[in-house]
């Protein structure tokens, strides 16, 4: 069995090589890259090359690997660990740690298990929840026949899934009745920052995990009938009620 000074060896063998791999053409972008950036990629190409809780090194040696200032290195620090790419932690034994590959973000009561845009995926979903209300008053007011229609059809791969227990399915035909809902919008900037917003989340979502101690089951019924309540306010044109199901539709997620 490897001894713990061949290990650091190997370890230390590994990032070797991958900086030997990166080029500086690979990381000197063109112009509009920052040198933090350029740094923070060349630290992100190093902790690509290794396992998830390597140590990459104290800060200075990790620095002067990058070849690039305290200052600009502390800004690249703070973008690395905005991306979940690397942990800091301080004291003897501390330094850059490669964080794990994946992560969970909460979305209300369930979690989707996404890849290494937890954190922008996080903010999307914050803003997504702050445009839905915008979008839903421009669906009571500006919604035809047959947007009403597009999104009653909506509803059925919805309750499909409720009925085979597919949370995951369920969540894309949820995203897939907003995405129509912001269809409807006729702020075609509401409508383009909507679906980007969309588009990232399911882009960077794995997979969708039960939260601890919730019965997902239980919850996407839940979920679908509040949909499902919130379309046949639509039709109606009852503001005062689709304003309260979709408050409550972010409140509890």
């Amino acid at each position: 069995m490897a001894t713990a000074d061949e290990h650091a060896g190997a370890i230390r063998a590994d990032i070797g090589a991958a900086e030997m791999a990166f080029r500086r053409s690979d990381w000197e972008h063109p112009a509009g890259r920052s040198r933090a950036e350029q740094a923070a990629d060349h630290v992100a190409r190093l902790a690509a090359a290794v396992p998830p809780g390597t140590r990459l090194g104290t800060k200075e040696d990790v620095r002067a690997r990058c070849g690039v200032s305290v200052g600009t290195f502390n800004e690249a620090l703070r973008l690395l660990q905005t991306r979940q790419v690397i942990t800091v932690r301080p004291g003897p034994g501390g330094g850059l740690f490669v964080t794990s590959r994946a992560a969970t973000a909460r979305l209300g009561k369930s979690l989707l298990e996404l890849d290494d845009g937890e954190a922008a995926v996080a903010d999307a979903i914050r803003i997504r929840n702050t445009l839905d209300p915008l979008l839903i008053e421009d669906a009571l007011w500006h919604a035809s026949p047959a947007d009403l229609a597009v999104l009653r059809d909506c509803l059925e791969p919805m309750a499909a899934a409720v009925a085979s227990g597919d949370p995951a399915a369920f969540v894309h035909a949820n995203w897939q009745l907003h995405a129509q809902i912001a269809a409807i919008s006729p702020s075609q900037l509401l409508r383009t920052l909507y679906s980007s917003l969309l588009e990232m989340i399911e882009r960077h979502t794995l997979s969708v995990l039960p939260a601890e101690g919730t019965s997902l089951p239980g919850y996407i019924e839940e979920r679908y009938q509040l949909h499902a309540d919130l379309v046949a306010a639509l039709e109606r044109r009852d503001a005062v009620e689709t304003r309260r199901l979709i408050a409550t539709h972010n409140t509890q997620g």
